[in-house]
C-alpha cells in the first residue's frame, strides 16, 4: 500500500482519499476494481463536495467541539435550571465527552452514537445510557437554535433501549402506621405530609409557611422547586391541617416548614427515615415510594387519571397511566365480593331448604 502525494492511495483492490484540512482528517472510499484516473476523478468530486458541504467554504464554520459545546450549554443549563437537574446533565455530558475526546459534532453521527449505547449498555448503564442520550439530544438542539451547529441531531436517529416499567411500592394501612410511630417529632411532619400530598422530597425541603394557606386549605409548591417548572397547588386534609397547623405553633418564625433536629431547614432525610424504616420493618422501601402511596391510594378510590396527574405535576398522563392498572384491579375486587357475597347467601338459602325439609319429615314422616 503506497501513499500517493495527491491524498489517494490503493488498499487492496479499493481506491481511498485521505487528507486534512484545518486539522481535520477526511477518509473517503472512493470505489474497488477502478483504475487510477477514474480515482482521481471521484476524489476531487469528493473532496470538493466535503469542503463546500462539511467545512463550509466561503461562510463561517459552525462545527465546534463537544467539549465547547458542552461548556457553553451547561452555562445556560446552571441558570435554567434546577441545581440537581444541572449536575445531573454535567455528569451526563462527562460520561459522552469521556467517549468521543476531542470530537467535533459533527462527527458525533448516528452510527458512532449507537456504538456508544451499545457499549454503555454492555457496561450494565442501560438505563443510564437512554438519560445521558436524551441531556446530548438537548445539547444539539440548543446549539442548532443558537447557531453553533448547522446540521441535523443525530440523537434524533437513534432508539433508546427499551427500560423496564418503573417499579410501584405503597404503604398497607398498617405499615404506615407503623413507620409514623416509628418517626422521630422532625420526620413524621415530612413523611405524613407526603402521604398526604404526593409531594416529592425536593418539594417538601423548601417548602416555606408562606405557601401554605389554611384559610383556603391550599398547599403550593413554587415552581422554582417543582421538578417541572410549574407552579401547582394542592388541597390539604383534615389530616394534613391539623399536622400543619401543630407544626406551625412551633415554627418559631422559621420561614421554613420543615426544620431538621438542630432546628435549620432540611436538606435530606434519608438517614432519619431509613432508620424509621428498619424500626418499623419496612423494607424495600423509598421516600419517593411515599408519593406513589398517595396516587396509588387516590386511583383505588375512585379518582380519574386526570386528577391525579394535576395533583402529583405530571407534565404527561403517560407518567400517571403506571397507575391505571390499580383501578382496574381495584373494581375486579369490589366485583369478585359481590360474588362471594352471593355465594354465602346461596349457602345459606340451601341451608334454610334442608333444615325447612327436615322440619316437614319431622312433622310428617310419610313425606317425600
Amino acid at each position: 500500500m503506497a501513499r500517493r502525494g495527491d491524498g489517494i492511495y490503493l488498499r487492496g483492490r479499493t481506491w481511498r482519499l485521505d487528507f486534512r484540512h484545518d486539522g481535520r482528517r477526511y477518509i473517503v472510499r472512493l470505489g474497488r476494481n477502478i483504475n487510477r484516473t477514474a480515482a482521481q476523478d471521484i476524489a476531487s468530486v469528493k473532496r470538493a463536495a466535503i469542503l463546500k458541504g462539511e467545512v463550509g467554504i466561503g461562510r463561517k464554520r459552525k462545527d465546534i467541539t463537544l467539549e465547547k459545546a458542552a461548556e457553553v450549554f451547561l452555562a445556560w443549563v446552571k441558570i435554567n435550571k434546577r441545581l440537581n437537574t444541572a449536575k445531573d446533565y454535567e455528569k451526563c455530558l462527562d460520561m459522552v465527552k469521556k467517549a468521543f475526546p476531542g470530537k467535533r459534532l459533527s462527527e458525533l453521527h448516528a452510527f458512532a452514537l449507537e456504538g456508544y449505547k451499545r457499549r454503555r449498555a454492555e457496561e450494565g448503564a442501560k438505563v443510564r445510557v437512554n438519560r445521558e442520550l436524551a441531556r446530548l439530544k438537548t445539547l444539539f438542539n440548543k446549539m442548532i437554535e443558537w447557531g453553533k451547529y448547522a446540521g441535523e441531531n443525530p440523537v434524533r436517529k437513534v432508539k433508546f433501549l427499551t427500560e423496564n416499567p418503573g417499579r410501584l411500592r405503597w404503604l398497607e394501612p398498617e405499615e404506615e402506621a407503623k413507620l409514623l410511630e416509628a418517626c422521630n417529632a422532625t420526620v413524621r411532619p415530612i413523611v405524613l405530609t407526603a402521604l398526604h400530598t404526593g409531594c416529592r422530597l425536593g418539594e417538601l425541603v423548601t417548602l416555606r409557611w408562606e405557601d401554605v394557606d389554611f384559610r383556603t386549605g391550599l398547599l403550593t409548591v413554587q415552581a422554582a422547586y417543582a421538578k417541572t417548572g410549574e407552579t401547582r397547588s394542592i388541597p390539604m386534609n383534615p389530616v394534613l391541617t391539623e399536622a400543619l397547623r401543630q407544626l406551625k405553633l412551633d415554627a418559631n418564625g422559621q420561614p421554613h416548614v420543615f426544620l431538621s433536629q438542630k432546628g435549620g431547614r432540611y436538606h435530606s432525610v434519608r438517614t432519619a427515615f431509613e432508620s424509621a424504616l428498619r424500626r418499623a420493618g419496612i423494607a424495600e422501601f423509598t421516600f419517593h415510594d411515599l408519593r406513589h402511596t398517595f396516587a396509588s391510594r387516590l386511583v383505588m378510590a375512585g379518582v380519574d387519571l386526570t386528577t391525579v396527574k394535576e395533583l402529583l405535576g405530571h407534565k404527561d398522563i403517560k407518567m400517571t397511566l403506571r397507575y391505571a392498572h390499580l383501578s382496574q384491579d381495584h373494581k375486579r375486587q369490589a366485583v369478585n365480593r359481590l360474588a362471594d357475597n352471593s355465594r354465602h347467601y346461596s349457602h345459606q338459602g340451601e341451608a334454610g331448604t334442608i333444615q325447612e325439609a327436615e322440619n316437614v319429615r319431622r312433622i310428617n314422616p310419610l313425606a317425600v
